[in-house]
């Protein structure tokens, strides 16, 4: 048995010819290459909001502490500076000394926001590079307090500056 081609009603055969399924495939591999680098700097994108969320919940906690604190609602000894020992305590919360708050505990974060630049593995807590109160601003250091919180990444933003110095 011989097969034929399939004819339309005008006489000519239907169907694509392998030149012309070539050309469309090399059409959409183009299409594809140049979506890629589009789609990777979203992704970083998005990496970076939650980046600039998450270090304005962090520091918007601390802050909220160090008023706590001024306040008299925290109890803090003589030379400290009034900021929370770790990340943890923001989570893990502090009683409230002031008189109408006695006997209740005052939580500034319900958990830790993680460093999406970070690696996945480690707990949220480790993910941030941290700022004591009596490290200089030039060169952050961690120590008795936490005064600030910095990325722990070495890359790059999409803006040029270093993720470690939001």
């Amino acid at each position: 048995m011989k097969l034929r081609p399939v004819v339309n009603a005008t006489g000519l055969a239907r169907g694509f010819t392998i030149i012309e399924l070539l050309v469309v495939m090399a059409v959409l591999g183009v299409l594809a290459a140049a979506v890629m680098p589009l789609g990777e700097t979203l992704v970083t994108a998005q990496k970076e909001r939650e980046l600039r969320a998450a270090l304005r919940e962090i520091r918007g906690a601390i802050d909220d502490y160090k008023r706590a604190a001024d306040r008299g609602g925290v109890a803090i000894a003589a030379g400290e500076s009034g900021y929370p020992s770790s990340l943890k305590m923001l989570v893990e919360g502090t009683p409230d000394i002031r008189p109408q708050g006695r006997g209740q505990m005052q939580y500034f974060l319900r958990q830790i926001p993680r460093d999406p630049f970070a690696d996945a593995r480690l707990p949220a807590d480790q993910t941030w590079s941290l700022r004591s109160y009596a490290s200089p601003a030039s060169k952050p250091t961690p120590g008795a307090d936490v005064y600030d919180v910095h990325s722990s990444s070495a890359a790059t933003g999409l803006d040029g500056s270093p993720y470690a110095s939001w």
